[in-house]
This record gives structure tokens, sequence and C-alpha cells, in this order.
């Protein structure tokens, strides 16, 4: 997860005067990100429930909070061998990241495909202001995509297909 944080970050480096820019969500990719990362992943399809007064609120003219922490409860099902099959209901932490004044936004009671991470005992959802780790919504394409990946199956960006 450093990783990601630090690559994020990056995104700042060049000072206030820019806009930030974002590379486009890509399962395929974040799915190589995360088996290649020294801490264990899973990936979860499910609704998505928190207080989402507690995200913090973007401003452009100021400094935000690096990251806030928010408990959040996911009802659904992880990955495995057989697809979206074991059910997964249990609390995580949300964790909402900004980038300078630009932060994450996510809606409580929303479906998500979320690449979690495992932290002790715990998992974290990392939300950026870039998108990608957690999709709204997901797609047909994005939930394919992913379960090929995980199985060993055809596993390219949507870019390049």
């Amino acid at each position: 997860m450093m990783r990601v944080i630090a690559g994020l970050m990056l995104a700042l480096s060049g000072g206030p005067a820019l806009a930030l820019s974002c590379m486009p969500a890509d399962v395929a990719r974040e799915f190589r990100q995360a088996e290649s990362d020294e801490d264990p992943w899973i990936i979860v399809l499910g609704r998505m429930t928190f207080d989402e007064s507690r995200l913090p609120r973007e401003d452009l003219s100021q400094q935000q909070p690096p990251q806030t922490d928010i408990p959040a409860r996911i009802s659904g099902r992880s990955l495995g061998p057989d697809g979206f099959a074991q059910p997964f209901e249990r609390t995580i932490t949300l964790r909402a990241l900004c980038l300078g004044p630009w932060c994450a936004g996510a809606e409580s009671g929303e479906d998500y495909l979320m690449f979690l991470e495992q932290e002790g005992e715990g998992y974290i959802a990392l939300a950026s202001p870039c998108p990608g780790f957690i999709y709204p919504r997901p797609t047909a394409e994005q939930i394919e995509t992913v379960t090929s990946c995980f199985t060993g199956g055809r596993c390219e960006s949507q870019g390049s297909r």
C-alpha cells in the first residue's frame, strides 16, 4: 500500500499551481499491483455502507489531512477460484486519501468492486482522488477482467485490447 500512496503523492510534486492529473482506472493494472505487493490483498464485490459525513471535503483553498479512516461495512462476496462465490460480511476501514486539496469521494449504500488490503486483523479499502482500487457500480467487463486475472486467464489493461 505504501507504494500506492507514494505514487499518488507524486501527482502533487510539481507544486500547487498544477492540477491533479490521474491515470484512468484499470482493474487489470491494479490487480497486478496488488498481486506484486508484499501485503496480502483480497477482491470483494458488494455493498459498502459508512457515515458519509466523515469523508474529508475537497477545498482548493487549503491542504487537507492526507488520510481519514472511516469504519465501513461490506456485504458481498470475495473472489476465489470459483469466482465471487465466498460470502464476505464484515466491518472494514475505508481509508479516504487527500492529495493536497483534492480528496476521495465515495457513496454509502453503493455496490463496489474493491481491492482490499489486509492490515493486521482487518481490511482497508483505499479511496483516492484518482480513480482505482474501489469501483462504484462495476461493469460486467471489470468483473470479468478481474476474475480472469485471478484465475490465471487473460489479464490485459482495458487500453491494450
